[in-house]
Protein backbone atom coordinates (compact mmCIF):
# COMPACT_ATOMS: atom_id res chain seq x y z
CA UNK A 1 0.00 0.00 0.00
CA UNK A 2 1.08 3.46 -0.76
CA UNK A 3 2.04 5.67 2.13
CA UNK A 4 -1.12 9.16 1.77
CA UNK A 5 1.86 11.58 3.45
CA UNK A 6 5.61 11.08 2.93
CA UNK A 7 7.53 13.72 4.68
CA UNK A 8 11.10 13.15 3.85
CA UNK A 9 14.71 15.82 5.38
CA UNK A 10 12.19 17.94 6.30
CA UNK A 11 13.60 21.31 8.23
CA UNK A 12 12.35 24.58 8.91
CA UNK A 13 14.59 27.44 10.10
CA UNK A 14 13.25 31.25 11.29
CA UNK A 15 14.91 34.06 11.72
CA UNK A 16 14.65 35.42 15.42
CA UNK A 17 12.49 38.63 15.25
CA UNK A 18 11.20 38.48 11.51
CA UNK A 19 7.84 38.14 10.85
CA UNK A 20 7.50 35.84 7.96
CA UNK A 21 4.97 37.33 4.86
CA UNK A 22 4.25 36.20 1.35
CA UNK A 23 3.89 40.06 0.40
CA UNK A 24 5.92 42.66 1.29
CA UNK A 25 4.32 46.33 0.66
CA UNK A 26 7.03 48.93 -0.53
CA UNK A 27 7.91 50.51 2.46
CA UNK A 28 8.43 46.75 3.95
CA UNK A 29 10.72 46.24 1.21
CA UNK A 30 12.68 49.55 1.85
CA UNK A 31 12.73 49.00 5.20
CA UNK A 32 14.56 45.38 4.65
CA UNK A 33 16.94 46.85 2.01
CA UNK A 34 18.03 49.31 4.60
CA UNK A 35 18.47 47.24 7.01
CA UNK A 36 20.62 44.50 4.83
CA UNK A 37 22.76 47.49 4.48
CA UNK A 38 23.46 48.04 7.55
CA UNK A 39 24.18 44.57 8.56
CA UNK A 40 26.53 43.65 5.81
CA UNK A 41 29.82 42.48 7.26
CA UNK A 42 28.25 41.81 9.94
CA UNK A 43 29.09 38.12 12.13
CA UNK A 44 25.47 36.41 12.92
CA UNK A 45 27.13 33.06 12.97
CA UNK A 46 23.64 31.60 13.35
CA UNK A 47 22.87 33.55 16.53
CA UNK A 48 19.73 35.14 14.88
CA UNK A 49 18.23 32.46 13.56
CA UNK A 50 16.39 29.28 14.82
CA UNK A 51 15.77 25.86 13.54
CA UNK A 52 11.93 25.09 14.06
CA UNK A 53 12.57 21.54 12.93
CA UNK A 54 15.45 19.56 11.59
CA UNK A 55 15.62 16.64 9.38
CA UNK A 56 12.40 15.00 10.03
CA UNK A 57 11.46 11.91 8.12
CA UNK A 58 8.28 9.71 8.23
CA UNK A 59 5.76 8.03 5.81
CA UNK A 60 1.65 7.71 6.95
CA UNK A 61 -0.43 5.04 6.23
CA UNK A 62 -4.39 5.41 4.67
CA UNK A 63 -6.09 5.41 7.43
CA UNK A 64 -3.33 6.19 10.14
CA UNK A 65 -4.51 8.18 13.12
CA UNK A 66 -0.91 9.70 13.93
CA UNK A 67 -0.76 11.56 17.52
CA UNK A 68 1.92 13.89 17.84
CA UNK A 69 3.71 14.74 20.58
CA UNK A 70 5.91 16.98 22.78
CA UNK A 71 7.09 20.11 25.19
CA UNK A 72 5.88 23.52 24.11
CA UNK A 73 8.32 24.79 21.35
CA UNK A 74 8.90 21.43 20.38
CA UNK A 75 8.08 21.88 16.43
CA UNK A 76 4.84 20.61 16.33
CA UNK A 77 2.86 23.09 14.96
CA UNK A 78 5.44 23.97 12.62
CA UNK A 79 5.06 20.62 11.19
CA UNK A 80 1.51 20.89 11.06
CA UNK A 81 1.86 24.23 9.30
CA UNK A 82 3.82 22.91 6.79
CA UNK A 83 2.11 19.62 5.89
CA UNK A 84 -1.35 22.26 5.62
CA UNK A 85 1.26 24.79 2.89
CA UNK A 86 0.38 27.44 5.62
CA UNK A 87 4.39 27.78 5.65
CA UNK A 88 7.03 26.27 3.48
CA UNK A 89 10.20 24.74 4.65
CA UNK A 90 13.04 25.09 4.68
CA UNK A 91 14.75 21.80 3.46
CA UNK A 92 13.28 19.17 2.51
CA UNK A 93 9.75 17.85 0.84
CA UNK A 94 6.41 16.93 1.61
CA UNK A 95 4.34 14.62 -0.79
CA UNK A 96 0.42 14.71 0.38
CA UNK A 97 -2.18 12.26 -1.62
CA UNK A 98 -5.35 13.95 -1.12
CA UNK A 99 -7.49 16.71 -0.06
CA UNK A 100 -6.01 18.10 3.46
CA UNK A 101 -8.46 19.60 5.74
CA UNK A 102 -7.03 21.50 8.50
CA UNK A 103 -8.03 23.04 12.33
CA UNK A 104 -4.55 24.19 13.34
CA UNK A 105 -5.78 27.30 15.29
CA UNK A 106 -9.16 27.76 16.21
CA UNK A 107 -10.92 30.16 13.02
CA UNK A 108 -7.94 29.55 10.32
CA UNK A 109 -9.19 30.16 7.27
CA UNK A 110 -12.13 32.12 7.92
CA UNK A 111 -12.88 35.11 6.38
CA UNK A 112 -13.86 37.66 9.49
CA UNK A 113 -16.67 39.83 6.97
CA UNK A 114 -17.97 36.57 5.19
CA UNK A 115 -21.07 34.95 7.33
CA UNK A 116 -21.15 31.47 8.71
CA UNK A 117 -22.94 30.10 5.68
CA UNK A 118 -20.36 31.59 2.80
CA UNK A 119 -16.93 30.46 5.41
CA UNK A 120 -18.29 26.68 5.06
CA UNK A 121 -18.61 26.84 1.07
CA UNK A 122 -15.72 28.72 0.81
CA UNK A 123 -13.72 26.02 3.01
CA UNK A 124 -15.09 23.28 0.90
CA UNK A 125 -14.09 25.21 -2.13
CA UNK A 126 -10.44 25.21 -1.23
CA UNK A 127 -10.75 22.05 -0.26
CA UNK A 128 -11.57 20.99 -4.19
CA UNK A 129 -15.14 19.89 -2.79
CA UNK A 130 -18.29 20.23 -5.01
CA UNK A 131 -21.07 22.74 -4.46
CA UNK A 132 -23.35 19.79 -4.02
CA UNK A 133 -21.08 17.85 -1.73
CA UNK A 134 -20.71 21.00 0.76
CA UNK A 135 -24.59 21.37 0.30
CA UNK A 136 -24.85 17.45 1.84
CA UNK A 137 -23.05 18.39 4.87
CA UNK A 138 -23.64 21.70 5.65
CA UNK A 139 -26.97 20.39 7.91
CA UNK A 140 -25.10 18.58 9.82
CA UNK A 141 -21.95 20.95 10.20
CA UNK A 142 -24.11 23.73 11.53
CA UNK A 143 -26.40 21.45 14.09
CA UNK A 144 -22.80 19.97 15.31
CA UNK A 145 -21.74 23.71 16.38
CA UNK A 146 -25.10 25.21 17.21
CA UNK A 147 -25.39 28.07 15.16
CA UNK A 148 -28.48 27.79 13.18
CA UNK A 149 -29.59 31.48 14.49
CA UNK A 150 -26.36 32.93 13.04
CA UNK A 151 -25.23 30.93 10.40
CA UNK A 152 -26.18 34.22 8.03
CA UNK A 153 -24.18 36.34 10.40
CA UNK A 154 -20.79 38.04 9.83
CA UNK A 155 -18.32 35.19 11.84
CA UNK A 156 -16.26 38.06 13.30
CA UNK A 157 -19.44 39.37 15.20
CA UNK A 158 -19.30 35.39 16.57
CA UNK A 159 -18.30 34.59 19.88
CA UNK A 160 -15.54 32.82 21.00
CA UNK A 161 -17.27 29.61 21.37
CA UNK A 162 -19.24 30.20 18.57
CA UNK A 163 -16.35 30.07 16.37
CA UNK A 164 -14.85 27.53 17.66
CA UNK A 165 -17.59 25.15 17.42
CA UNK A 166 -18.10 26.41 13.79
CA UNK A 167 -14.44 25.94 12.94
CA UNK A 168 -13.93 22.30 14.07
CA UNK A 169 -17.35 21.64 12.33
CA UNK A 170 -16.10 22.28 8.68
CA UNK A 171 -12.90 20.63 9.60
CA UNK A 172 -14.22 17.35 10.84
CA UNK A 173 -17.13 17.50 8.58
CA UNK A 174 -15.82 18.13 5.48
CA UNK A 175 -14.47 15.04 3.38
CA UNK A 176 -10.92 15.53 3.12
CA UNK A 177 -9.19 12.33 2.84
CA UNK A 178 -6.11 13.88 5.39
CA UNK A 179 -7.62 15.90 8.72
CA UNK A 180 -4.98 17.90 10.88
CA UNK A 181 -5.77 19.17 13.87
CA UNK A 182 -4.01 21.37 16.44
CA UNK A 183 -4.62 21.44 20.24
CA UNK A 184 -8.01 21.15 19.85
CA UNK A 185 -9.26 19.93 23.01
CA UNK A 186 -7.39 23.14 24.30
CA UNK A 187 -9.97 25.50 23.64
CA UNK A 188 -14.16 25.81 24.10
CA UNK A 189 -15.66 24.22 27.11
CA UNK A 190 -15.97 20.80 29.18
CA UNK A 191 -18.80 19.75 26.38
CA UNK A 192 -17.60 21.15 23.88
CA UNK A 193 -14.03 18.90 23.82
CA UNK A 194 -16.43 15.91 25.00
CA UNK A 195 -18.19 16.34 21.42
CA UNK A 196 -14.80 17.03 19.77
CA UNK A 197 -13.63 13.88 20.98
CA UNK A 198 -16.47 11.94 19.72
CA UNK A 199 -16.42 13.35 16.60
CA UNK A 200 -12.53 12.36 16.08
CA UNK A 201 -13.65 9.21 17.19
CA UNK A 202 -16.00 8.92 13.97
CA UNK A 203 -13.32 10.40 11.82
CA UNK A 204 -10.87 7.94 12.96
CA UNK A 205 -13.54 5.30 12.30
CA UNK A 206 -14.62 5.72 9.27
CA UNK A 207 -10.93 5.24 7.93
CA UNK A 208 -9.83 8.96 6.89
CA UNK A 209 -6.09 9.62 7.76
CA UNK A 210 -5.63 11.87 10.81
CA UNK A 211 -2.51 13.99 12.09
CA UNK A 212 -3.14 14.72 15.88
CA UNK A 213 -1.17 17.44 17.88
CA UNK A 214 -2.39 17.52 21.41
CA UNK A 215 -0.98 17.65 25.07
CA UNK A 216 -4.26 15.43 26.07
CA UNK A 217 -2.59 11.91 26.63
CA UNK A 218 -5.31 10.34 27.76
CA UNK A 219 -7.17 11.46 23.88
CA UNK A 220 -3.86 10.58 22.20
CA UNK A 221 -3.92 7.14 23.89
CA UNK A 222 -7.72 6.90 22.98
CA UNK A 223 -7.57 7.79 19.65
CA UNK A 224 -4.58 6.95 18.04
CA UNK A 225 -2.48 3.99 16.46
CA UNK A 226 0.52 5.13 15.91
CA UNK A 227 2.63 8.36 17.72
CA UNK A 228 5.36 10.80 16.86
CA UNK A 229 7.51 12.31 19.77
CA UNK A 230 9.44 15.29 18.58
CA UNK A 231 11.25 16.94 21.19
CA UNK A 232 13.67 20.61 19.86
CA UNK A 233 12.73 19.64 16.52
CA UNK A 234 13.78 16.80 15.38
CA UNK A 235 11.75 13.19 15.88
CA UNK A 236 13.18 11.14 18.35
CA UNK A 237 10.52 8.60 18.43
CA UNK A 238 7.85 6.95 16.88
CA UNK A 239 5.58 3.61 17.42
CA UNK A 240 3.08 2.77 19.39
CA UNK A 241 1.29 5.06 21.56
CA UNK A 242 1.58 3.91 25.24
CA UNK A 243 5.58 3.00 24.41
CA UNK A 244 5.95 7.08 23.52
CA UNK A 245 3.70 8.36 25.97
CA UNK A 246 5.57 6.48 28.47
CA UNK A 247 9.24 7.76 27.15
CA UNK A 248 7.81 11.51 26.71
CA UNK A 249 6.17 11.61 30.37
CA UNK A 250 9.31 9.61 31.90
CA UNK A 251 11.54 12.79 30.38
CA UNK A 252 9.00 15.35 31.16
CA UNK A 253 9.21 14.99 35.02
CA UNK A 254 11.53 16.01 37.26
CA UNK A 255 12.15 13.55 39.89
CA UNK A 256 12.32 15.67 42.63
CA UNK A 257 8.67 15.80 42.84
CA UNK A 258 8.91 12.10 43.89
CA UNK A 259 9.18 14.13 47.19
CA UNK A 260 8.21 17.21 49.39
CA UNK A 261 8.60 18.82 52.30
CA UNK A 262 5.58 19.44 54.37
CA UNK A 263 6.26 21.33 56.74
CA UNK A 264 5.57 24.46 55.49
CA UNK A 265 2.93 23.27 52.80
CA UNK A 266 0.27 25.45 51.64
CA UNK A 267 -2.51 23.08 51.64
CA UNK A 268 -2.17 22.31 55.38
CA UNK A 269 -5.27 23.56 57.16
CA UNK A 270 -4.27 26.13 59.30
CA UNK A 271 -6.20 25.02 62.48
CA UNK A 272 -4.12 21.96 62.58
CA UNK A 273 -0.76 20.84 64.35
CA UNK A 274 2.12 20.61 61.80
CA UNK A 275 2.97 16.83 62.41
CA UNK A 276 3.92 15.27 59.06
CA UNK A 277 7.03 16.62 57.90
CA UNK A 278 7.56 15.05 54.10
CA UNK A 279 6.38 12.72 51.47
CA UNK A 280 7.77 10.18 49.89
CA UNK A 281 6.47 8.06 46.35
CA UNK A 282 7.68 5.02 45.38
CA UNK A 283 6.80 2.33 42.44
CA UNK A 284 8.76 -0.40 40.72
CA UNK A 285 12.19 1.75 40.59
CA UNK A 286 14.32 1.68 42.84
CA UNK A 287 14.45 5.03 43.80
CA UNK A 288 11.67 7.35 44.75
CA UNK A 289 9.61 8.07 41.41
CA UNK A 290 6.43 9.79 40.78
CA UNK A 291 5.91 8.16 37.89
CA UNK A 292 3.92 4.60 38.36
CA UNK A 293 2.71 2.22 35.65
CA UNK A 294 -1.33 1.38 35.73
CA UNK A 295 -1.83 -1.58 37.84
CA UNK A 296 1.83 -1.29 39.37
CA UNK A 297 2.93 -0.96 42.69
CA UNK A 298 2.64 2.09 44.70
CA UNK A 299 3.89 3.34 48.31
CA UNK A 300 3.52 6.48 49.68
CA UNK A 301 6.02 7.67 52.86
CA UNK A 302 5.04 9.98 55.10
CA UNK A 303 7.24 10.99 57.68
CA UNK A 304 6.19 12.91 60.64
CA UNK A 305 7.14 14.10 64.59
CA UNK A 306 4.40 14.53 67.30
CA UNK A 307 5.83 17.11 70.13
CA UNK A 308 2.95 17.09 71.60
CA UNK A 309 2.87 13.60 72.86
CA UNK A 310 3.14 10.01 71.08
CA UNK A 311 0.47 8.54 69.08
CA UNK A 312 -0.06 5.58 67.18
CA UNK A 313 0.06 7.24 64.10
CA UNK A 314 -3.03 6.67 61.70
CA UNK A 315 -2.40 7.63 57.85
CA UNK A 316 -5.47 8.64 55.81
CA UNK A 317 -4.86 8.64 51.89
CA UNK A 318 -7.46 10.59 49.63
CA UNK A 319 -6.70 10.26 45.46
CA UNK A 320 -8.12 12.48 43.34
CA UNK A 321 -8.36 13.17 39.71
CA UNK A 322 -6.89 16.51 37.95
CA UNK A 323 -10.20 17.84 38.69
CA UNK A 324 -10.02 17.44 42.66
CA UNK A 325 -12.50 15.00 42.80
CA UNK A 326 -11.80 12.39 44.91
CA UNK A 327 -11.80 8.86 43.41
CA UNK A 328 -11.33 6.63 46.92
CA UNK A 329 -9.59 6.65 50.07
CA UNK A 330 -7.43 4.66 52.25
CA UNK A 331 -6.47 4.71 55.93
CA UNK A 332 -5.62 2.38 59.00
CA UNK A 333 -7.78 3.76 60.87
CA UNK A 334 -10.64 2.13 59.46
CA UNK A 335 -8.48 -1.32 58.74
CA UNK A 336 -7.36 -2.41 62.51
CA UNK A 337 -5.29 -4.94 61.87
CA UNK A 338 -2.96 -2.26 60.41
CA UNK A 339 -2.98 0.09 63.78
CA UNK A 340 0.69 -0.22 65.87
CA UNK A 341 0.47 -1.90 68.62
CA UNK A 342 2.95 0.69 70.64
CA UNK A 343 2.71 4.69 70.50
CA UNK A 344 5.86 6.94 69.03
CA UNK A 345 6.58 10.68 68.87
CA UNK A 346 8.39 10.84 65.42
CA UNK A 347 8.65 7.70 62.86
CA UNK A 348 7.88 6.99 58.79
CA UNK A 349 4.38 5.62 58.03
CA UNK A 350 4.00 3.69 54.81
CA UNK A 351 0.96 2.73 52.68
CA UNK A 352 1.36 0.09 49.89
CA UNK A 353 -0.99 -0.50 47.02
CA UNK A 354 -0.21 -3.59 45.49
CA UNK A 355 -1.33 -2.90 42.13
CA UNK A 356 -2.83 0.72 41.74
CA UNK A 357 -6.11 0.65 39.78
CA UNK A 358 -5.93 4.13 37.99
CA UNK A 359 -6.32 5.11 34.23
CA UNK A 360 -3.80 6.98 32.47
CA UNK A 361 -3.56 10.74 33.98
CA UNK A 362 -2.53 13.10 36.76
CA UNK A 363 -3.77 12.60 40.39
CA UNK A 364 -3.81 14.13 43.64
CA UNK A 365 -3.03 12.67 47.30
CA UNK A 366 -4.91 14.84 50.11
CA UNK A 367 -3.01 13.41 53.43
CA UNK A 368 -4.60 13.13 56.80
CA UNK A 369 -2.34 11.79 60.07
CA UNK A 370 -3.11 11.49 63.33
CA UNK A 371 -4.56 8.87 65.71
CA UNK A 372 -7.30 6.09 65.92
CA UNK A 373 -9.69 9.08 67.31
CA UNK A 374 -8.99 12.10 65.63
CA UNK A 375 -6.59 14.13 63.36
CA UNK A 376 -4.01 16.19 64.46
CA UNK A 377 -3.08 17.17 60.68
CA UNK A 378 -4.66 17.30 57.21
CA UNK A 379 -2.90 18.56 54.15
CA UNK A 380 -4.81 18.76 50.70
CA UNK A 381 -3.13 18.20 47.47
CA UNK A 382 0.33 17.36 49.06
CA UNK A 383 2.06 15.94 46.46
CA UNK A 384 0.86 15.00 42.49
CA UNK A 385 2.10 11.91 40.69
CA UNK A 386 1.29 10.07 37.23
CA UNK A 387 -0.16 7.29 35.94
CA UNK A 388 1.43 5.57 33.05
CA UNK A 389 -0.76 3.73 30.21
CA UNK A 390 0.60 -0.13 30.24
CA UNK A 391 -0.74 -3.76 28.98
CA UNK A 392 -2.38 -4.49 32.28
CA UNK A 393 -4.45 -6.79 30.88
CA UNK A 394 -2.17 -8.81 28.63
CA UNK A 395 -4.63 -8.07 25.96
CA UNK A 396 -2.66 -5.15 23.53
CA UNK A 397 -5.92 -3.19 24.50
CA UNK A 398 -6.77 -0.08 27.51
CA UNK A 399 -10.27 0.49 28.66
CA UNK A 400 -11.74 2.94 27.33
CA UNK A 401 -11.02 6.37 28.67
CA UNK A 402 -14.66 7.19 28.89
CA UNK A 403 -14.92 4.19 31.15
CA UNK A 404 -13.82 6.38 33.79
CA UNK A 405 -10.64 6.74 35.72
CA UNK A 406 -10.70 3.62 37.77
CA UNK A 407 -10.23 0.16 36.02
CA UNK A 408 -10.22 -2.96 38.18
CA UNK A 409 -10.33 -7.09 37.63
CA UNK A 410 -13.11 -9.13 37.09
CA UNK A 411 -14.24 -12.72 36.22
CA UNK A 412 -16.49 -13.97 33.50
CA UNK A 413 -18.20 -17.68 33.01
CA UNK A 414 -20.55 -19.03 30.58
CA UNK A 415 -22.85 -21.70 30.37
CA UNK A 416 -24.72 -22.96 27.03
CA UNK A 417 -28.29 -21.93 27.77
CA UNK A 418 -30.79 -24.95 28.25
CA UNK A 419 -32.74 -26.20 25.31
CA UNK A 420 -36.05 -25.00 25.12
CA UNK A 421 -38.71 -27.85 25.81
CA UNK A 422 -41.87 -25.72 26.55
CA UNK A 423 -41.87 -26.30 30.10
CA UNK A 424 -41.84 -23.70 32.80
CA UNK A 425 -38.70 -23.24 34.70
Amino acid sequence: MKAIIEVENLSKQYRIGAREAPYDTLREALMRAIRTTFQRGQNNSGRDTIWALRSIAFQVMPGDVIGIIGHNGAGKSTLLKILSRVTEPTTGTVELYGRVGSLLEVGTGFHPELTGRENIYLNGAILGMKRSEIARKFDEIVAFAEVERFIDTPVKRYSSGMYQRLAFAVAAFLESEILLVDEVFAVGDASFQKKCLGKMRDVSACGRTVLFVSHKMAAIEALCNRCLLISQGRLVAAGDPSDIITRYLAGATNPDSASRDLLSHPGRRKDLTAVMRWIKLFSESKGASPLVRMGAPFSVRVTFQSDAKPIRPVLGLVIKNSYGMPLFGVSNRVITEYLPSETMSAGTVSCDFESLPLMPGTYYLDLYLGDEFEDYDRIYEAISFEVLPADIFGSGRLPPASDGPIFWHARWSFTRAPELTGASV
